[in-house]
């Protein structure tokens, strides 16, 4: 299994054996939700000792024309400024958590590895996992010394909206969302309902137990099985903005896959009048042609 995950045991030990001199670990806290995007007032009230509060709509992500989506991928030299920022320096080994059964650290994983990070972990079980082991935290604001990365773009595998159309075609497209957005009964958010024609449907919340955790890789694979991935074949995800879309890359590659992340996700998509939709339960249900956007 891919080293992605540590434990609060772990980290724990990490951070009392780190030296400044001898590639430390830096502890990113990466808290957002969609409802409550400003994660500082959280982070100050109580975070794991030494974590950088990371800003996931300004640091993790560019904002341009709808067009772009919502959380467009971050340029290579934002990216860079914003880690050095955050303390991160050449060969550290970089620790992400949230408290949301790591939805948002997942973007944080994705974005540091694809910038060529080597050694990227999410906390498995979050924040609770954390507290629920007995390990303390630590109040107030964290500004580190500024750190000395040097980061590109390109190391994992991405798709562009063309690439992602075709994977719905010929290969697996999973939308991650829940369910009911993917039918097309309610969209909060989008210009429009619905989902990529030929997507099919597995919601990432399936990924985790109750406590967060990631669920165990022979299950995984076996949930990703039934939806059509399959060892060797392109197997794609995107979500509404591309921010739980990393999280079910994260699950896959869990699995033993080699996904690819559609980063526009459907807030790309759904601002393209030019492309199809299809609503309903099944892939290419109530599928219709592009149409003028709705006013939202």
């Amino acid at each position: 299994m891919p080293n992605i995950l540590i434990t609060p045991e772990e980290l724990a030990a990490l951070i009392a054996h780190s030296a400044p001199d001898e590639n430390p670990v830096r502890v990113l806290d990466v808290r957002w939700r969609l409802d409550r995007p400003d994660g500082r007032p959280d982070h100050r009230a109580g975070h794991i000792p030494g974590a950088v509060y990371v800003d996931l709509d300004h640091e993790l992500a560019e904002h341009g024309v709808p067009s772009d989506g919502r959380h467009p991928l971050p340029s290579a030299s934002a990216l860079q400024e914003a880690a050095r920022r955050w303390g991160v320096g050449n060969g550290d080994t970089v620790v992400v958590y949230d408290d949301l059964k790591s939805l948002s650290a997942a973007r944080a994983w994705w974005v540091l590895k694809d910038a060529g990070i080597a050694d990227v972990r999410i906390l498995d079980g979050s924040l609770q996992a954390w507290t629920s082991a007995g390990f303390a935290l630590e109040t107030g604001d964290v500004t580190a010394v500024p750190g000395n990365v040097v980061l590109g773009r390109g190391h994992l595998a991405a798709l562009s909206i063309d690439e992602a159309a075709d994977l719905a075609s010929d290969g697996v497209l999973i939308d991650v969302r829940a369910a009911e957005r993917y039918r097309g009964d309610v969209e909060p958010v989008d210009p429009r309902a619905g989902h990529i024609p030929g997507a099919v449907n597995r919601p990432t919340s399936e990924n985790v137990d109750d406590d967060g955790r990631f669920l165990d890789p022979a299950v995984l694979r076996e949930a990703f099985a039934e939806v059509g991935a399959r060892t060797g074949a392109p197997v794609g995800v995107y979500c509404g903005s591309g921010v739980t879309a990393s999280h079910a890359y994260v699950a896959l590659t869990l699995a033993g896959f080699s996904p690819q992340l559609y980063a526009g996700s459907w807030s790309q998509w759904s601002n393209h009048p030019d492309r199809p939709v299809a609503t309903g339960p099944r892939p290419d249900d109530g599928r219709h042609e592009g149409r003028e956007q709705t006013p939202v």
